[in-house]
């Protein structure tokens, strides 16, 4: 089995302090993908606790206190990639990838719209050049597992409040419809191929008692290449102990390495 957890941390330090690398330490993870770190590495090289597997990367944005992914990974890469390759990404902190000679594994932070309409028009900008960057990977039968906060609610089932976010970002019809070409083409949601039910949600608001009432949506994915489908496992959301605004993600697959 090869087990890998994304985490949307809303600030590694603040998800420290709440517990986080506690519970990582009795995952027994393979790989974990980390988004909004929120740090530079310089304010977390002298602590041990921030270097949880036996390889551990960060790719920071160029603005302190802001995005920022990481990877912790217990297998040696060949390499990792620190960023994409678009200086629009790679100054926000946004890719990081180990590539493996079997697969290769991808943290990703992708844009939140919903600060208004510059955001949003860069997420969708990020959005129409990332997908046949995506479909081009696939073709070439690339095997790729992209863990992340991609900041989109597929379908009515996974949010709460469906009916009242219909003009919101995180559920624009062509921020689903971007995911529905993607996993009509070369890519599968990896949760919805083991777990179909509703209610199942990755974030809630900070406002009110959204987590509470789980009143939430699910924006956090595994989106494999479709050539790993038949190897995943099982899935499950970590909903227990509130170590962010995001819950940690579990996919597990079958003979990866």
């Amino acid at each position: 089995m090869y087990k890998i957890i994304t985490f949307n941390a809303n600030g590694i330090r603040s998800a420290a302090r709440k517990g986080f690398f506690r519970w990582l330490a009795g995952q027994d993870a393979d790989a974990v993908c980390i988004q909004e770190t929120k740090a530079q590495e310089d304010q977390l090289k002298d602590d041990p606790m921030y270097y949880p597997l036996a390889h551990n990367y960060y790719h920071d944005a160029e603005k302190k206190g802001y995005s920022g992914v990481a990877l912790y990974l217990k297998h040696p890469p060949q390499t990792v990639r620190h960023g994409i390759g678009w200086t629009e990404i790679d100054c926000e902190g946004r890719y990081l990838e180990a590539v493996y000679s079997t697969h290769s594994i991808i943290s990703l932070y992708m844009h939140s719209g919903t600060s208004g309409d510059e955001r949003q028009q860069k997420k969708e900008a990020f959005m129409a050049k990332f997908a046949p960057w995506l479909q081009a990977r696939a073709q070439a039968g690339e095997r790729l597992i992209l863990c992340g906060d991609i900041n989109i609610a597929h379908t009515e089932k996974d949010l709460k409040n469906w009916k009242g976010n219909l003009k919101n970002s995180g559920f624009l019809p062509q921020e689903r419809q971007w995911l529905t070409d993607l996993f009509a083409g070369g890519y599968r949601d990896a949760f919805r191929l083991v777990n179909n039910e509703e209610h199942q949600y990755t974030w809630w608001s900070q406002r009110g008692n959204a987590r509470a009432n789980n009143v939430g949506w699910r924006i956090d994915y595994h989106i494999i290449s479709a050539n790993l489908a038949s190897l995943v496992e099982s899935a499950s959301i970590y909903t227990a102990e509130p170590f962010s605004d995001h819950a940690p993600l579990t996919i597990t697959y079958r003979d990866l390495a």
